[in-house]
């Protein structure tokens, strides 16, 4: 049901009522269907022409659609007694509803795995009693997943279950803890609007991926937004270092550091909010959902090592393929997953973690340095500049062991 028809008293209206009230406000049939059928508040003068015609105030309309703006909020704030008393409980009345236990399907020395609705399990989990939280929900894109969940809500309905579980996800988050969600940015603006209201912003991060699919009509959609906000000031925010830009042929630089060669710091490039570096995962040797996407563990490395310490508990309320859960586990850190569908698939890569060990390994290989070996050895053979050829120019060899050691000192300046 359309909150915005029922407001407006267009709830079951025909065709003919809608035109007649289309023509009676004079507002375009088309642009009053896209405001009903995607339940969209009417910017002004829209907005108090539909209230006026309809009889109701353009609070109504707000409170009906969830738009809680600062002169809503203002009216709410001074009508706080009388609105606590229409929507709380009576204390009188006993709840007679037992809280749900869940039981674990799968569990580590370091993690558990549970089977159904991420609103109901979060629910009986403890508030704040959790470091992190990853979240990499269905986008409402109509596809098939192993769950058989709809995929295909009405976008009020839509963002309706959005704010249920992130919800949950606040309330589950300790104090400096971190929430990162994973959408596309059509999605993630709502997300951030919500999350504004209880958690502090850090990052809207671009992750760079592109699937090269034929789409006409609209800018071609290349990256998925990665947000990233805490429960206040974080408790933990340690990024990786990334490698400089290296031409894959010829070894050279890609982009001209100037004078400033010798102030690199040797043990990389400082991270942006816009990642190039993560590729979708399309080889079967890493893919684990033959029918779905999946993250990488390149992307889920970083994100994990970025937002927590080795001890603390990580939560997906999405688990999916369980890439979040195999970085945890591999990581050190403690861990909760909930998954709707089967979790066959996340067993089998929790009881069989050596290739993708190997494959971390790999990848932590190239972080948290200015040239990965391989580039390094190639730059050393061709006679291109590296940290310690440029910081020992002109200087006695007797003294470039020690300066090469020297990698704290104030002169270093990240790029």
């Amino acid at each position: 049901m359309s909150r915005l028809r029922q407001v407006l008293g267009l709830d079951g209206a025909k065709p003919s009522d809608l035109r007649a009230f289309a023509e009676r406000t004079g507002i375009p049939l088309a642009r009053l269907r896209i405001y009903l059928d995607q339940e969209i508040l009417p910017p002004s003068p829209d907005l108090e022409t539909l209230c006026a015609s309809a009889g109701i105030s353009t609070t109504a309309v707000k409170l009906a659609l969830g738009k809680i703006d600062r002169e809503v909020a203002t009216r709410l704030a001074n009508k706080y007694a009388q609105i606590a008393e229409m929507i709380d409980e009576p204390k009188s009345t006993p709840s007679c509803k037992q809280p749900l236990v869940f039981t674990p399907e799968f569990e580590t020395q370091l993690g558990r795995v549970f089977r159904g609705d991420c609103v109901q399990v979060m629910k009986a989990l403890q508030a704040e009693s959790v470091d992190m939280v990853f979240a990499d929900p269905p986008f409402n894109l109509n596809k098939l997943y192993p769950s058989r969940m709809d995929d295909d809500l009405r976008e009020g309905e839509y963002l309706d279950w959005t704010e249920e579980w992130l919800t949950q996800c606040v309330r589950l988050l300790r104090p400096g803890g971190a929430l990162l969600v994973w959408n596309i940015p059509k999605w993630s603006s709502h997300i951030a609007a919500f999350l504004n209201r209880s958690l502090s912003f850090r990052h809207w991060i671009a992750v760079d991926i592109k699937y090269s699919l034929p789409i006409s009509g609209r800018l071609y959609p290349s990256h998925y937004s990665l947000l990233y906000f805490t429960k206040g000031a974080p408790k933990t925010f340690h990024p990786d270092r990334l490698p400089m830009e290296i031409c894959p042929h010829c070894y050279g630089d890609l982009r001209d550091y100037g004078g400033y060669k010798d102030k690199m710091n040797p043990k990389g490039v400082n991270m942006s909010d816009v990642w190039f570096d993560i590729p979708p995962v399309r080889h079967a040797k890493y893919k684990r959902r033959k029918d779905a996407n999946e993250l990488s563990l390149r992307l889920m490395d970083r994100v994990v090592e970025m937002g927590s310490d080795p001890g603390d508990i990580v939560l997906d309320p999405f688990a999916g393929s369980g890439t979040t859960l195999i970085a945890s586990e591999l990581k050190q850190r403690r861990w909760i997953g909930i998954e709707l569908g089967p979790i066959e698939g996340i067993v089998d890569r929790l009881q069989n973690t050596e290739e993708e060990e190997a494959h971390l390994s790999k990848i932590r290989a190239d972080y948290n340095t200015l040239f990965t070996a391989r580039s390094r050895h190639y730059r050393e053979k061709l006679g291109l500049w590296t940290c310690e050829s440029v910081r020992t120019q002109d200087v006695p060899l007797s003294e470039q062991a020690s300066l090469q050691l020297d990698t704290s000192s104030n002169t270093v300046v990240d790029h």
